[in-house]
């Protein structure tokens, strides 16, 4: 029996006989799976699979697609631990970080099952006599939904869950480094029993795979989430074709912490919005700013807390860093690192590989919890998206220049604020350039609210009543002849 992992195509789990995908446990650097791949031919089959599934997933009512994706979350709800013990070897995130994408990814899907009940259009009073105006909703048809290595289930299910509630049958490409829990969700989707053709799963070449959803007119919308690079290249490849296209995409997130803060809990939530994930979120905080007069006692807290945090293997009891994903990503958040030190920078703890008291993390792609101070402004820490445990601390005087600082960036999806003063909440909340505000809260992400960035962060949202309209069409029916 093959140990390759299969597709899910048309209803049916198949191999379509490309080569596999071998995926790399970053703790241990050695393959922990293999997964099918399909040509650009074999998507193209599965877009049109799609497109004659189409007529009927929007004929379904909403509340019968509702009950579909309470099925599949019931299913996942089943396999928790098994779910979420593939996210950390696949992955390398610690297992408790795992379980917790598990529960968000449900908590997804039940949101959007009830969400889909509410795609209101409305009644427009007339502007001239003998007509009748309505706004009504439909579905914007066959959807390409691409997602990322960091969080590879929750944001997989951010796109595909209001996608299918909206009525639009969808295509998820997994990455190609975490493609083992898209299969187990195409298995809880298989279990809910969706007709044929309305969820599928590709894996395979991303530059093959982008080409023919952008290029192929039977594909109605792209949505991803990725780096701005990739992001630029979807854009100039769908702008011919007028792709319709939602996309999360880079973060250099700022925290702002004042002098009226609670100290211990700025220090506290730092941690969590820094080296959660091991700091490989597109809304991990970047770059933190703490006001002069607290700086220093609160780099010192900060200093203590991070060398603490126990580093290793995912599964090992009490770990909270985990391994980065690769060797590259490993060598990137060094030389950021590195070149932060030449300008002047000093390592306050961490700064090298972690290889484990007794060696057993020398094949993985470990990191010792870093903070950086002293660090010269230009910086790549400061300006370029460092996915990494690594946390430079910079000084600011005044409010006026915290959020100067803040918003010197050209991304805007995240930032977070530290205080206690309620006229200041209102003003960052207005000022600060970002999609998300975490106000003394870390981690502010939830179904029923948007998610999405400013300026080079994307376009477009996710999650909330938002989330639902991006996979719908309105439309305006005007009807003469009524008196």
């Amino acid at each position: 029996m093959s140990d390759i992992r299969p597709l899910y195509l048309n209803g049916r789990f198949v191999d379509p006989g490309g080569k596999p995908i071998e995926v790399v446990n970053p703790s241990t650097g050695g393959i922990c799976g293999r997964v099918a791949t399909v040509d650009r031919a074999g998507v193209r089959r599965a877009i049109d699979d799609a497109w004659k599934a189409f007529d009927g997933w929007r004929g379904r009512t909403a509340m019968e697609r509702g009950q579909f994706l309470r099925k599949i979350a019931d299913a996942l709800e089943a396999r928790v631990d098994e779910i979420a013990r593939t996210i950390t070897t696949e992955n390398g995130k610690p297992l408790p970080q795992s379980r917790g994408e598990l529960g968000m990814t449900i908590d997804h899907l039940r949101w959007f099952a009830e969400e889909g009940r509410r795609a209101y259009g409305r009644v427009v009073p007339n502007q001239a006599p003998g007509k009748r105006h309505l706004v009504i909703r439909t579905p914007v048809g066959p959807v390409g939904a691409i997602a990322p290595w960091n969080f590879p289930l929750v944001l997989a299910i951010r796109k595909a869950a209001p996608a299918l509630a909206a009525g639009c049958p969808v295509l998820l490409k997994p990455a190609s480094a975490t493609p083992l829990c898209a299969v187990a969700f195409a298995e809880a989707v298989h279990e809910a029993g969706l007709p044929e053709g309305v969820f599928q799963l590709v894996a395979g070449s991303a530059r093959e795979i982008a080409a023919e959803m952008t290029e192929n007119p039977r594909c109605r919308k792209i949505t991803f989430t990725g780096s701005t690079e990739v992001g630029r290249e979807l854009m100039a490849a769908g702008a011919p074709f007028i792709k319709k296209l939602s996309l999360e995409l880079g973060g250099q997130a700022p925290l702002l912490v004042f002098e009226d803060a609670d100290l211990d809990a700025a220090v506290a939530g730092t941690l969590i919005a820094k080296f959660r994930n091991t700091g490989q979120s597109c809304v991990a905080a970047n770059r933190v700013y703490v006001q002069e007069g607290i700086h220093d006692a609160f780099v010192e807290r900060l200093v203590e807390k991070a060398a603490a945090l126990p580093v290793g293997d995912g599964f090992t009891e009490g770990v909270e860093i985990g391994p980065l994903i690769d060797k590259a990503g490993l060598d990137a958040a060094l030389a950021h690192i590195e070149q932060a030190v030449a300008g002047g920078a000093t390592v306050r703890c961490g700064g090298k590989r972690w290889t484990g008291p007794n060696g057993e993390g020398a094949n993985g792609f470990f990191l010792e919890p870093t903070v950086l101070t002293g660090v010269p402004a230009g910086a790549r820490c400061l300006t370029e998206e460092t996915f990494a445990p690594v946390a430079p601390v910079v000084p600011f005087a005044t409010e006026a220049e915290a959020i100067s600082l803040a918003n010197d960036t050209e991304f805007g999806l995240a930032a977070y604020v530290f205080t206690r003063d309620v006229g200041r909440v209102w003003r960052l909340g207005e000022r600060l350039e970002a999609g998300s505000i975490g106000i003394n809260d870390a981690v502010p992400a939830t179904s029923n609210c948007p998610f999405g960035g400013a300026k080079q962060s994307g376009l477009g949202r996710e999650l909330g009543s938002e989330g639902l309209d991006a996979f719908l069409e309105t439309k305006h029916l005007s009807f003469a002849g009524i008196d």
